[in-house]
């Protein structure tokens, strides 16, 4: 079942908000205490000693390496000049089964690897606020997940909002356990109408700031979360990709946008 990868899921209640400056926020009761991690089938599970620090060692790999042009803080990416500031990260999954193609003005990731989930991390810069959009199609056979995270922090971690062809969404805190090992902090799980289901089209928006994080689906504002409790400051933006027991997932990105929230 596709829930295997959140362990305990927290189901949070909130409130829907039309637009940021209104007050109806969503913030939970309690600060969540479960936490779920997305491994390949054959790891151990890694656990961070109470007190201790994680420092993990990343090595991102580069999309493609084109002569870079000078990066741009907010701009458009459509995928038809090269992806010189984007590189990836695995959570979980064997990456030889994984294609990553940029080509006709997409980017396409092509996923044959079950339990498999990783990120594209823009690194050319940083945001405080910051709000990040993007159009996908799913092209694969079975259900799947697309997502874009902001704040993202090696040491700290990263807000995730990732929406599924089954019409299920949800919002994470995400933390490097160890190169390739995440835990997830569930903040939110819930459904929505908004999502186109099956091999279809979706556009999903992500806002961050003040502690505020706005969700929006095909161009609706679903959700206001307020994640004072959690409290990440600033950080890189990305897209996040993932297939669960079923393969192949192929998921194909017509462009993102960066732009002030």
């Amino acid at each position: 079942m596709k829930k295997i990868l959140l362990i305990g899921l927290l189901i949070l209640t909130a409130c829907q908000s039309p637009s940021r400056g209104q007050n109806a926020i969503s913030e939970p009761t309690t600060t969540p205490q479960i936490t779920a991690t997305r491994i390949t089938p054959t790891d151990v599970p890694v656990s961070s000693p109470q007190g201790a620090t994680v420092t993990p060692t990343f090595t991102p790999v580069p999309i493609n390496t084109p002569t870079p042009q000078p990066p741009e803080r907010y701009y458009t990416e459509e995928f038809d000049s090269g992806l010189s500031y984007w590189s990836t990260l695995y959570a979980s999954g064997d990456s030889e089964r994984v294609e990553i193609l940029n080509e006709n003005s997409k980017l396409t990731f092509e996923l044959y690897s079950p339990i498999t989930w990783m990120y594209a991390i823009y690194g050319a810069f940083e945001y405080e606020s910051v709000h990040i959009e993007t159009r996908v199609e799913s092209l694969g056979s079975e259900v799947n997940s697309m997502g874009l995270i902001c704040n993202y922090n090696e040491q700290e971690g990263w807000y995730e909002f990732d929406i599924s062809n089954d019409g299920s969404y949800s919002v994470l805190h995400g933390q490097w356990l160890a190169e390739g090992v995440a835990s997830y902090n569930p903040i939110l799980t819930d459904s929505s109408d908004q999502i186109v289901t099956g091999n279809s089209i979706n556009e999903a928006g992500l806002s961050c700031y003040d502690n505020i994080l706005q969700l929006s689906i095909n161009g609706k504002i679903i959700r206001n979360l307020n994640v004072e409790h959690i409290g990440l400051n600033s950080g890189k933006v990305g897209l996040s990709v993932g297939s669960f027991e079923a393969v192949p997932v192929i998921l194909s990105f017509d462009w993102v946008k960066v732009s002030e929230p």
